[in-house]
């Protein structure tokens, strides 16, 4: 069966009630118990420092009047678990970056939570709408590897998300999901757990893609950035417990999902358009959800019930203008993020973040 009819049936069993849809069937159940206890002696092995503060107003020097209102949730991905400085968070990068791009400040309120699968959303949604002026402009989740390693029935994972996405969407505010991360590209786990676990989290990946469209939502696959890219440098882009990403793996994560951001408040340069030559399309969402989950950084949005837009947005890194030959490689975002920071556990909120554009065409 393929990929985008399975999503489809998890999607609909989702909507319909349904419970009994897994991702996974039971085949060689011995061998994978054996596999997941190899693994668990292997992931973790570090300790992954508990996730930096990252709350605060980005981009001061575009003045503290009318701030762009940015909101995380999910779990400890959306949360920075891994890293040890705020500038390194991915709520700390894309604050900095909608900073920049749309010249205005930016608040940031983050309520992800370590450890935390879709079921805590609830939690999480209700408490950025209680709070003193209602829903921000633009929410981000990042979910869906707990609901994996903790066997969570696919059906629930998306019927929960998609209740947050519909509660978030009719306050008022955008949404852009970074659907589920490649499991399959942990170090320390072997095969055929590896493959059924990237199985998995595609198979989540593309089904979470249709129920967020159909809320009005947009996503963006982060898959084949814990794919081809994480695969190729482990040690760089994972942390010390071989498990959340390092700060360049946050990066690159923030790098795919900013520009996704920017475009659904309106503020990025580069219109909804089908670009064929960057090999954009409009599919039936299905499908749509299907062909994202095999690349990473493509981004569906809703277009005509039952079509989506698939989008490949462009995205260069600039240079931060007075920075030095060796600092000009580094990454930009990265950058702003550690001057929104001020390179200190918690943000400075007299730090100017004013730079270039983080991409441009």
């Amino acid at each position: 069966m393929s990929r985008a009819r399975v999503a489809r049936r998890i999607a609909a069993g989702a909507a319909y009630g349904g419970g009994s849809i897994g991702l996974l069937g039971v085949a060689a159940v011995g061998v994978l118990l054996a596999e997941v206890q190899l693994a668990k002696r292997s992931v973790g092995g570090g300790v992954a420092p508990l996730p930096p503060g990252s709350d605060g107003l980005y981009g001061r020097a575009y003045g503290t009047e009318d701030p762009l209102r940015l909101a995380l949730l999910g779990d400890s991905t959306a949360a920075g678990q891994g890293v040890r400085r705020t500038g390194q968070t991915p709520g700390a990068l894309l604050a900095s970056g909608l900073a920049a791009v749309a010249e205005r400040p930016v608040e940031l309120r983050n309520v992800a939570l370590p450890g935390a699968c879709s079921d805590d959303l609830e939690r999480q949604v209700s408490l950025l709408l209680s709070a003193r002026g209602g829903a921000p402009d633009v929410c981000v989740i990042m979910i869906g590897a707990n609901d994996v390693t903790h066997r969570m029935p696919a059906t629930q994972s998306v019927r929960c998300l998609a209740t947050a996405v519909r509660r978030l969407r009719t306050a008022g505010a955008e949404v852009v999901v970074g659907t589920c991360p490649d499991l399959g590209t942990i170090e320390p786990v072997y095969q055929p757990l590896r493959w059924l676990a990237r199985r998995a989290s595609r198979q989540l990946a593309a089904a979470q893609t249709i129920v967020v469209v159909e809320q009005g939502g947009r996503t963006v696959s982060l898959g084949d950035l814990l794919g081809p890219e994480f695969a190729a440098n482990p040690r760089e882009m994972f942390g010390v417990d071989n498990f959340h990403p390092s700060a360049e793996g946050y990066a690159t994560a923030a790098m795919a999902i900013l520009p996704t951001v920017c475009a659904a408040l309106a503020v990025w340069p580069e219109a909804d358009r089908i670009d064929a030559d960057r090999h954009e399309n409009m599919l039936p969402v299905a499908k749509a959800a299907a062909e994202a989950a095999r690349e990473a950084g493509t981004e569906v949005t809703g277009a005509r019930a039952p079509w989506a837009l698939l989008k490949h947005r462009r995205r260069r890194r600039l240079p931060v203008p007075g920075a030095t030959a060796g600092e000009a490689t580094r990454d930009a975002a990265g950058d702003a993020a550690e001057q929104a920071a001020g390179e200190v556990d918690t943000p400075d909120p007299g730090t100017d973040t004013r730079s270039a554009p983080l991409w441009q065409d």
